[in-house]
């Protein structure tokens, strides 16, 4: 029995939830020792029975990632891999940054969960390959804006979101207690910084920046 690895199952669909379990119960050395429904129920069975490893879906009753959080933090040697319908890389993101070892699709064939388990259960990560294929693109992405990222000062930063919010010049300075030739001064650090030609294109390249996208 110590060779067992032990798994608990966690998913808001009876159905789904079941057939994982009598699939997994078909292999050897898998023991299926609890299921739950929500988020809370992953706590306990982490605390309560501490599976080598918990199959986690996303979307179900409380807060997955607080739960994953404090699994990692409360119940060691306890492992998540998530077992979800969701693509999302937000998701994905979301669960590995709170402590997840594994992100797996549902459809996922059996011998591909199977190897998930035991990837999981033995200390490393696995994810659905051609899903880590866009998370690693996403990774680069970020990786490039940063490394194009143009760093503004306090103050640049402030009179270029009050720019950004329609003020002029003389509003932005009365705002901010400061003279317009000061604000002015400012704005073409900024336009410079930002290779702009104008307030436009100085508001538009840094909205770009704010929102993830390289100026």
């Amino acid at each position: 029995m110590d060779d067992m690895i032990r798994i608990g199952i966690v998913d808001d669909h009876p159905l789904l939830r079941q057939g994982v379990a009598a699939a997994l119960r078909r292999v050897a050395d898998f023991q299926v020792v609890e299921q739950g429904d929500c988020a809370e129920d992953a706590l306990a069975i982490a605390l309560d029975h501490r599976p080598d490893v918990l199959l986690m879906d996303v979307n179900m009753p409380g807060d997955c990632f607080a739960a994953i959080r404090r699994i990692t933090r409360e119940a060691e040697g306890v492992r998540v891999l998530m077992l979800t319908v969701s693509e999302s890389e937000d998701d994905a993101y979301a669960a590995l940054e709170a402590g997840a070892c594994g992100y797996v699709l549902k459809g996922v064939s059996g011998p591909e969960l199977v190897q998930a388990i035991r990837t999981v259960a033995q200390g490393q990560s696995f994810i659905t390959p051609a899903f880590a294929s866009r998370l690693l693109g996403r990774m680069r992405r970020q990786q490039e804006v940063a490394r194009h990222r143009i760093e503004l000062t306090h103050r640049e930063e402030q009179i270029i979101r009050e720019v950004a919010n329609g003020l002029t010049n003389r509003e932005v300075a009365d705002k901010l207690c400061l003279s317009e030739k000061t604000v002015k001064y400012y704005m073409t650090n900024v336009m410079q910084k930002l290779h702009a030609r104008n307030r436009v294109e100085a508001v538009t390249a840094v909205r770009r920046q704010w929102e993830g996208g390289a100026p």
